[in-house]
């Protein structure tokens, strides 16, 4: 028979660490299960990446996260969690995935790509990193499409299509067009989204308006083709010449793990789980939310510094229920 832990994390991210930290200070038997690297969402946001937070608000368990700047890098973020990880000593596999989660009468069952577990309580901080929202067009599967962006060097003196208009299409545009791409973007609406970053936004808008980078409006791709692109606009198709395709479609979480655990979501658009929010615990007895997969296809309502206080809460209320 497995080891019975009083509780299992899935999701080494910020919140999970925070979660761990909770738990190890209540003197529980916790394990933190990482598909990834260490805090791997952020690992592969881009390499030039700068928080839209300041360091101080992404501060967890009194640990002080000092930056050269106000807001943070990628860089900074991935040392001050690896220095979180190392002072803590949290228990943490990397590189295990979940497969497979089903409840049993009084526990849950984990099945891994290494391994089986058994616990009492889960907690999914999951993120929302992991699954991109795909276009569903011809082409897509190409490998000139790609739908994370890491670093402007690839793109020297080629042809790129930006899909998206939110902070990471609107960094990928700026960079690539940087060092020497040809940049286009396609816009769902009538300019780039007004949550961009507000340092970045003017930069974007003026490159737009000086025509340095083309702006398709309104405008959705229709077909991806080996060295074209067809964009579907208010005056017609559009056909391009194009040697990349990044597209900065959005992500959501992994509703799988929800469903086998059988957590209900709302009907609408938003699939947004059910969870009582004074202890994050959601419709199935034992099962925990924390951090953005609370939001689930909302992922601009929950963020590392207003999830921290999932941890305290997640972790108090199993503590007051393993003690009746």
């Amino acid at each position: 028979m497995e080891k019975l832990h009083d509780l299992i994390i899935i999701g080494g991210g910020p919140i999970g660490l925070a979660c761990g930290i909770e738990a190890k200070k209540a003197g529980l038997d916790y394990l933190i299960l990482e598909k990834g690297a260490l805090t791997n969402s952020i690992y592969n946001y881009p390499v030039n990446m700068t928080f839209f937070s300041t360091s101080d608000r992404l501060e967890m368990a009194n640990i002080p996260f000092m930056s050269v700047a106000a807001k943070p890098t990628r860089t900074e973020a991935l040392e001050y969690y690896r220095r979180i990880f190392f002072h803590f000593q949290l228990k943490v596999n990397l590189y295990e995935e979940v497969q497979t989660l089903s409840k049993n009468a009084e526990t849950f069952s984990i099945k891994t790509s290494k391994g089986n577990y058994e616990t009492r309580k889960i907690v999914l901080a999951t993120g929302f990193y992991d699954l991109p929202n795909l276009m569903d067009v011809p082409g897509e599967n190409l490998p000139k499409v790609l739908h994370y962006y890491k670093e402007p060097w690839p793109f020297i003196n080629q042809k790129v299509l930006v899909v998206g208009g939110a902070n990471s299409a609107v960094d990928a545009a700026l960079e690539t067009w940087r060092k020497g791409a040809e940049v286009s973007m396609v816009l769902l609406r009538d300019e780039v989204d007004e949550n961009v970053k507000y340092w970045v936004r003017p930069d974007i808008m003026n490159r737009i308006k000086e025509g340095s980078i083309t702006a398709y409006t309104q405008s959705k791709v229709k077909e991806i083709r080996e060295h074209e692109v067809v964009i579907a606009t208010p005056k017609g198709d559009v056909t391009i010449a194009n040697d990349w395709v990044l597209a900065m479609t959005g992500y959501q979480p992994n509703f799988s793990l929800l469903d086998q655990l059988g957590v209900e979501m709302s009907l609408d658009e938003k699939r947004q789980p059910c969870y009582d929010q004074t202890n994050q615990e959601s419709n199935v007895p034992g099962v925990y939310l924390a951090g953005v997969v609370c939001g689930g296809l909302n992922t601009r309502e929950f963020f590392i510094e207003n999830s921290i206080s999932h941890a305290a809460a997640i972790v108090d209320d199993i503590k007051r229920k393993m003690e009746k």
